[in-house]
């Protein structure tokens, strides 16, 4: 179906591609992987032929669909949803706009000029049926429910909607296109979880080969049927979801390391019978036959070292009293909506705590109003009173640093008094050496701005981690890291993060925000989940049960008439 083969890429900045091989076959979901910087977003616009490749080629037939959703999607404000997706079909899109307005200026027309209006919108509108527009405006209103739309929806400005509402219309104008093939880059940005589960429940119900990148683990596990990671410029083909790729890869690992060692072993061992008999007189003719042997052997290569990645461990902190955050009588208005209604919280010593809810739910807000930066509108929202030392780790990094200091100033302002060799140290430990360290922070990528804000966060010991999306921009050896560290850190932290594996990996509570209040579930993700499907069985249930009171209530009525 399509096949990229010995695919290379070079910028001026150096080599990001050098031998990339793998194919898409009918049914295929693949998953790119890699670190920040390997290619994947380069190979899906290499595929969708926004970009040439250096050297290699991709083959496909000339008459194959692709279709690109990129991490910024673009929709227009001013347009109701039913005429965003109209734009998808150029051609009959204006077609219709001109015969709309026709038949307003057929209100005011005069005689003459009514009748020439009726001959055009004639043409049009057989120009209109030849390229199936009616058959194109049943498409749009078949695709508006797929996509989770109310069909009184289609005459909303998509201003109306959430930024998970708009991902939804711009894969439904991509899905109007009928694709063969589905490049999508980084779809689970920004989306809360509920839209998240969505969307991959509709793309496994897709026969559309798909390509995918993305940082999202449990994204990646639920859907793809194969990885391909690239590393060092080199792609290699894992079948299987994201764990699957995991264990084979260090499968293959320890496979290739045993080997190595088994003839390392053994060349040791035939090179020394040549050091030790070729001068031999009546050795040398053996020991020069078995250095040839020697020469003529495939070295196996030792498993090459892991991609370099950040590594850290929060500073130990002083320990602080059982009481971290008390919150009692919660509300709070934003924007003239109610996001908390009179609810109480309470945060203590050694809770992990993942904050949930859809977008809009008041999660950030929550995080603000906890480090003092809000008021609450009523209720108190207060630190403990012993020793509780908090570090907040910002949503929008962009916000939260000076643009115009370096990398070195951005540290050096916190700590005046380290040595430069000391700034250093702690950057290289987040990846930032050589010049880099001179980049200007509005320079920076948002997988830069993460780890330098992560890197301002170890300079002073804290107790009360209050971390905002910190997984944001970060690639997957990286939020491995930030899981680790959490693991391993001996205060208190509450997260808000819409990475479902991260959360799995790190929370021992979950906190759900609904509908203005805190619902707190005593366990880790994976209980959470157990005990929201639970309660949704429980409400299917009660529902069936009122159902059936209600009917035999009407029956009973119907008798004693």
């Amino acid at each position: 179906m399509l096949r990229l083969e010995h695919i290379s890429k070079i910028y001026p900045t150096g080599e990001v591609l050098k031998d990339v091989n793998w194919e898409v076959k009918p049914g295929d979901r693949i998953g790119l992987v890699g670190v920040n910087g390997a290619g994947k977003s380069t190979q899906l616009k290499i595929i969708a032929g926004e970009m040439e490749p250096t050297s290699g080629e991709v083959i496909r037939p000339a008459s194959l669909r692709i279709a690109y959703l990129t991490q910024e999607f673009e929709v227009d404000q001013t347009r109701t949803v039913r005429e965003e997706f109209w734009t998808v079909f150029q051609e009959a899109n204006q077609v219709q706009h001109t015969m709309a307005q026709i038949h307003h200026d057929m209100q005011t027309a005069s005689p003459e000029e009514l009748d020439r209006l009726i001959h055009k919108l004639d043409k049009l509108q057989r120009h209109f049926e030849a390229l199936d527009g009616y058959g194109l405006e049943a498409q749009i209103e078949k695709i508006l429910p797929e996509m989770g739309f109310a069909l009184d929806d289609g005459d909303r400005l998509v201003s109306a909607f959430s930024g998970g509402w708009q991902m939804r219309m711009s894969l439904g104008k991509i899905l109007l296109q009928q694709p063969d093939i589905l490049l999508l880059d980084e779809p689970t940005n920004h989306l809360d979880l509920e839209t998240i589960e969505w969307l991959e429940t509709y793309l496994k119900g897709l026969k559309t080969p798909m390509v995918i990148v993305s940082h999202d683990r449990e994204f990646l596990d639920r859907l793809c049927t194969q990885i391909v990671e690239t590393e060092r410029g080199i792609s290699t083909t894992y079948l299987g979801n994201y764990s699957a790729y995991l264990q084979q890869k260090a499968e293959n690992k320890e496979a290739q390391l045993s080997a190595y060692e088994r003839q390392q072993k053994e060349l040791e061992k035939q090179q020394a019978f040549v050091d030790r008999f070729r001068a031999s007189a009546t050795r040398s003719t053996q020991a020069k036959s078995r250095e040839k042997q020697l020469d003529k052997i495939e070295r196996i290569e030792a498993p090459t070292t892991e991609v370099k990645t950040l590594h850290f461990r929060f500073p130990p902190a002083p320990r602080s009293g059982r009481e971290v955050v008390k919150i009692k009588n919660l509300v709070h208005i934003y924007d003239d909506k109610i996001l908390f209604l009179g609810t109480d919280l309470e945060i203590e010593r050694g809770d992990r705590i993942a904050f949930l809810g859809p977008n809009g739910a008041g999660k950030s807000t929550l995080l603000r109003l906890i480090v003092g930066m809000e008021k609450p509108t009523e209720g108190t929202v207060t630190l403990g009173q012993h020793n509780v030392i908090p570090g907040y780790f910002e949503q929008n990094q962009a916000e939260a640093l000076d643009l115009e200091r370096t990398v070195m100033e951005t540290i050096h302002d916190e700590v005046p008094d380290w040595k430069n060799e000391e700034v250093r140290t702690i950057l290289g430990r987040f990846l930032f050496s050589g010049e880099t360290v001179f980049k200007k922070v509005r320079s920076l990528s948002g997988g830069e701005k993460a780890r330098l804000a992560l890197a301002k966060m170890l300079l002073r010991p804290v107790n009360f981690l209050i971390l905002d999306e910190p997984t944001n921009h970060l690639d997957i050896p990286a939020k491995e890291m930030m899981e680790e560290a959490i693991q391993n850190y001996d205060g208190t932290v509450i997260i808000v993060s819409h990475d479902r594996y991260f959360i799995s990996q790190v929370a021992n509570k979950i906190v759900e925000i609904r509908d203005g209040e805190f619902r707190t579930y005593l366990g880790d993700y994976h209980y959470y989940l157990d005990k929201i499907a639970e309660e949704k069985e429980q409400a299917r249930l009660a529902a069936i049960a009122a159902e059936k009171a209600a009917k035999k209530a009407a029956k009973a009525g119907k008798k004693r008439r």
